[in-house]
């Protein structure tokens, strides 16, 4: 009985000292920790000071970013962004100049390396997205494209009513109106008739063999030209091209102001009403295909024939 209490009361101060020194061990940390902290609160209060100093930095740098390099932004949402990607930037140098006031080497090392990896892991889940982001800061900056333009690429062709960080809107002409990935746009050529006041129209014509073709070239150069006046280092260009099925045909080139698809089609429409209006007071004649249709007997041939 005796033995058995001596073992209890051995077993109780044990127990006791392993509290009593795991407060001792916890209360020697956090002493440490204390001691710490005092001695680091300087750097702590300057690094507070720090972060609060570039914070107004980054307001001052988002306000020059957009008074100096945004003049050129025409899209007020890519304004919005890149003026909020350049506060975040400034204000991330901060916090890392903070840190190193604070002696936090390691941390800091810690900090970028995992900044790293999940920058490298976000890269790669979003090639298509970043990809589209940085050709809208291309698109944005680039002095051949802004809202209003006239442009036409390999399938579309409209004027660009906006331009974000993803993709460029056009507006085609049946009032409908397609969304171009940035990537797309930025890698495949288009142009952009809104650079250029003036423009070359070339318009197609055909004339019967048997008309006089020095005549109708003279007569053609004429009235372009008294149409379209051309200015200086422009003239109206006449070439007959082919031996077609039933005429010889031709294309006349000139000049005139252009700035988007409907002036096209508005002087082509003016140079073929001019032409054939002239064509037939010179009795020059426009000759189209004939068919002849012979019905035979259980047979049915088509003869085609040149005009006269």
């Amino acid at each position: 009985m005796l033995q058995n209490t001596s073992s209890n009361t051995s077993s109780t101060s044990d127990s006791t000292f392993q509290v009593s020194d795991a407060i001792s061990q916890l209360w020697d940390k956090l002493d440490g920790w204390l001691d710490a902290i005092i001695l680091k609160l300087p750097n702590f209060v300057v690094a507070i000071l720090v972060m609060v100093l570039f914070y107004f930095i980054a307001k001052g740098m988002r306000r020059l970013v957009k008074r100096l390099v945004l003049r050129k932004v025409h899209e007020e949402s890519i304004k919005q962004i890149i003026g909020q990607v350049t506060f975040a930037i400034t204000l991330l140098i901060g916090f890392f100049v903070a840190l190193g006031v604070m002696e936090l080497d390691k941390v800091l090392t810690s900090i970028l390396a995992g900044a790293g990896v999940v920058g490298l892991a976000i890269g790669l889940a979003l090639q298509g997205t970043l990809s589209n982001t940085v050709s809208g800061f291309i698109l944005s900056f680039l002095p051949k494209i802004s809202i209003g333009d006239w442009i036409e690429t390999d399938d579309e062709v409209g004027m660009v009513t906006e331009i974000n960080l993803r993709n460029i809107t056009i507006k085609r002409p049946d009032n409908n109106f397609t969304i171009i990935p940035n990537s797309n746009f930025v890698d495949n050529p288009f142009t952009n008739y809104s650079l250029s006041d003036r423009s070359r129209i070339i318009v197609g014509c055909g004339v019967g063999y048997e008309s006089d073709l020095q005549m109708v070239e003279d007569l053609t150069v004429k009235i372009i030209g008294d149409a379209f006046p051309q200015k200086e280092n422009e003239e109206v260009e006449f070439f007959y091209q082919e031996f077609g099925d039933s005429s010889i045909n031709f294309v006349v080139r000139f000049w005139a102001d252009l700035n988007n698809g409907k002036d096209k089609l508005t002087h082509q429409h003016k140079a073929v009403k001019i032409i054939k209006k002239h064509f037939d007071e010179a009795d020059i004649n426009i000759p189209f295909p004939i068919r002849t249709l012979d019905f035979g007997k259980n047979n049915l041939t088509v003869h085609s024939e040149k005009s006269k």
